[in-house]
């Protein structure tokens, strides 16, 4: 049966104009079997509980989607509503796991499967500093595993990157090691590089703990690290742009 993973890998990510800006970040995520998750819970992972900041690393479905108790019911509700039948395989959701009960999930990503395990949709669910949420629906006889998809950029993420151009995605998975890419063009080409890459290993106990103590702060240093970025790229010159009204379409197909 399909088990949680945990994910410990590196977040690299490169601007390429008009100032070159780039950064490598140590990190970790969950990997989850929502469907498997569903007909058995796993013991090593503690979900919606009541007092999430007793525990070191949790999951909760009301940080996903429509902010509901039950996040795959959302997600299959929407691949329901876009006509997407043939993803009655595993669903697998990689995402940042609450730590200590506090959470902020730059991006996370639901890979919908087929019975033999191909990709039927990706959502890519984006979070910005402003407590906004909007997802990006991949699908399509071109969607595979290792080969790209693009999608128009609808939703302001940094004020530093204008609401236009592309973003194009890429999913690699093989044996024991996943990859998520997601690169932004604008008009002129390449502007953003940014990719988060992991080792699973089996999500329990003591895999838990080995990567809280690694990093104990995991929240506090991925909103941290926004703002000095963000910092930095003040210093380097680079226009501050106004954040623009969100889309009205809360998905992106």
């Amino acid at each position: 049966m399909n088990a949680p993973q945990l994910g410990r890998g590196l977040v690299r990510h490169r601007r390429l104009r008009p100032r070159e800006h780039a950064f490598v970040y140590a990190s970790y995520f969950l990997w989850l079997p929502m469907r498997a998750l569903r007909r058995a819970p796993a013991p090593a992972l503690n979900r919606n509980g009541r007092h999430a900041w007793r525990h070191l690393l949790s999951f909760h479905d009301a940080d996903h989607g429509a902010g509901g108790t039950d996040s795959l019911a959302w997600a299959e509700a929407l691949l329901s509503a876009e006509g997407i039948a043939d993803a009655d395989g595993e669903i697998w959701l990689q995402t940042y796991p609450r730590v200590l009960g506090h959470v902020f999930k730059p991006v996370s990503f639901w890979f919908c499967e087929r019975s033999d395990g191909s990709l039927a949709a990706v959502i890519v669910e984006v979070n910005n500093t402003f407590g906004e949420r909007h997802c990006y629906l991949l699908r399509g006889p071109a969607l595979a595993w290792g080969r790209e998809q693009q999608a128009a950029k609808v939703f302001h993420v940094s004020p530093f990157c204008r609401v236009e151009g592309r973003y194009r995605f890429r999913f690699m998975r093989a044996r024991d090691r996943v990859v998520a890419r997601v690169d932004h063009d604008d008009a002129q080409g390449p502007l953003l590089h940014t990719s988060l890459a992991g080792q699973l290993q089996p999500l329990t106990a003591a895999s838990a703990r080995a990567a809280f103590f690694a990093m104990p702060a995991l929240t506090l240093m991925v909103v941290a690290r926004i703002h000095w970025q963000a910092l930095k790229l003040a210093f380097k010159r680079l226009p501050f742009l106004s954040k623009p009204q969100p889309p009205e379409r809360f998905v992106t197909r």
